[in-house]
């Protein structure tokens, strides 16, 4: 049991997923740190500053279970310290020819920060599988709807005839842009930390740039040009990409929650035997997946800001700024990591109304057809001309309770310069999606000409 949501027994599948928890939880976080500790010791060793025996025991006894977590929290509120706590508790479970060797002349930052760069190398391979997996959902629906038409909608209002495969290819040439951000920049984000107390690594000496590279490639993580113990634009860059992406997802949701009104009733989440909307409206089908992950990147945007203040660092050291990161980087890997699971649920099993689609456009009466309408007439009289007599016209019909057919056909302006097959070819909704496909079908062609990108670069 825990007080974060992500912890909850009862609402934890709302907040996290197990895949990403079992990396932040205490367990998770130790033996991470225990892993780097054991690196540390290997790679010192490699370069002659470790007895090899002593870094052989280490790296033996770097194991969770060894440890009494409850005597390793006692030990952290006793000292005041972020890992002497652990020191301590390791080296009590330590033979004695390892116990001077452990942590040495490493600080809080090179664990916690190598860390860190280990936990977003591993989030980031989840999360660039989960947005494939939704790159793949959102071109499927592209190409099996290139050709259904819908409204297409501005500032809430019937605008002009689109497909919604034109609209999923949108979604799905985002979502393939941000696979493109973190591939560019797990070059930058993933790598090692190792700089002693204020970067210099002045405590190994001549050894030091040979121990860095060592630990690096122990742990699979990059080598840096300098310590970032006061440079936390990594940091600050992988929890924006994180907001990117699931600011998309937010996007989408917000699109699928309102054309699920039944109003509108073009789109519908998938729902599961047995799921309840009200517990007073029996009758309720609620998007519950698409408004969660609208409350989900809320919560991710907040993560990344705060990240942002991170950057404004004092001195060579300050607590206030990467202190900070332990809450947000957690948070927002937990709430991405769900929000990808979620969307990946509701696009892959969204329900699509075609024909409920068809009718909202002929419902309009003919007036998406404005554009099509205009642009034929300012062949003849010229754009603004065309445009102000498609206003009035269009005022006219809808002050009489028209269609726009009948309103054309009424005003000698048009008529005398359309034919009526020419205004009916307007008005037809698909004069209007010449292109739709065109922009649909370059889309996929791009997302089936790139390659995917690295899943571990170093």
């Amino acid at each position: 049991m825990g007080a974060h949501l992500s912890d909850s027994v009862i609402y934890g599948h709302l907040w996290s997923t197990p895949e990403i928890h079992r990396l932040f939880d205490d367990e998770g976080r130790i033996q991470a740190w225990l892993d780097i500790l054991a690196a540390l010791a290997l790679a010192q060793s490699e370069v002659g500053l470790v007895p090899a025996d002593a870094a052989k025991v280490i790296a033996e006894h770097s194991r969770v279970e060894l440890l009494d977590l409850r005597e390793v929290a006692a030990a952290t509120r006793s000292t005041g310290h972020s890992t002497l706590g652990l020191i301590r508790c390791l080296r009590d479970v330590l033979p004695e020819s390892g116990r001077e060797w452990v942590y040495y002349g490493a600080t809080v930052q090179d664990l916690s920060d190598t860390w860190t760069s280990l936990m977003m190398q591993k989030v980031a391979a989840i999360v660039d599988r989960d947005l494939e997996r939704l790159v793949v959902a959102t071109a499927t629906l592209a190409r099996t709807h290139r050709n259904t038409v819908m409204c297409g909608r501005t500032h809430g209002q019937p605008g002009l005839p689109i497909t919604f495969g034109f609209k999923a290819a949108v979604w799905a040439s985002e979502l393939a842009r941000h696979r493109m951000r973190l591939a560019q920049s797990r070059r930058r984000v993933e790598v090692v930390q190792l700089g002693g107390a204020l970067g210099t690594m002045e405590f190994w000496g001549e050894r030091s740039e040979s121990l860095l590279v060592a630990l690096a490639e122990r742990l699979g993580l990059g080598v840096p040009d300098i310590a970032w113990i006061t440079a936390r634009d990594r940091v600050a860059e992988f929890l924006g990409v994180l907001a990117m992406a699931t600011s998309t997802l937010a996007k989408i949701g917000q699109e699928v929650y309102t054309l699920q009104r039944p109003e509108i009733g073009e789109l519908r989440e998938p729902s599961e035997p047995g799921q309840v909307g009200s517990i007073t409206m029996p009758h309720k089908r609620n998007p519950e997946l698409s408004e969660h992950l609208v409350t989900l990147a809320k919560v991710v945007r907040s993560n990344a800001a705060l990240a942002q203040e991170g950057m404004v660092h004092e001195h060579e050291r300050d607590g206030r700024a990467w202190k900070t990161e332990w809450l947000v980087v957690p948070e927002a890997c937990l709430l991405t990591g769900v929000s990808l699971a979620l969307a990946c649920r509701l696009l892959e099993g969204l329900e699509v109304d075609a024909q409920r689609m068809r009718a909202n456009v002929e419902a309009c009466d003919g007036y998406l057809g404005s554009e099509s309408a205009m642009q034929a007439l300012s062949e003849r009289i010229g754009k603004h001309t065309a445009h102000e007599v498609l206003y009035e016209t269009a005022a006219a019909g809808r002050q009489r309770g028209s269609g726009l057919r009948a309103a054309l056909l009424a005003d000698r302006r048009v008529t005398g310069r359309l034919s009526v097959e020419e205004i009916d070819r307007c008005l037809e909704p698909t004069a209007a999606l010449r292109a739709s496909g065109v922009f649909v079908d370059r889309v996929l062609s791009a997302l089936d000409s790139v390659p995917g990108p690295e899943r571990s670069p170093r």
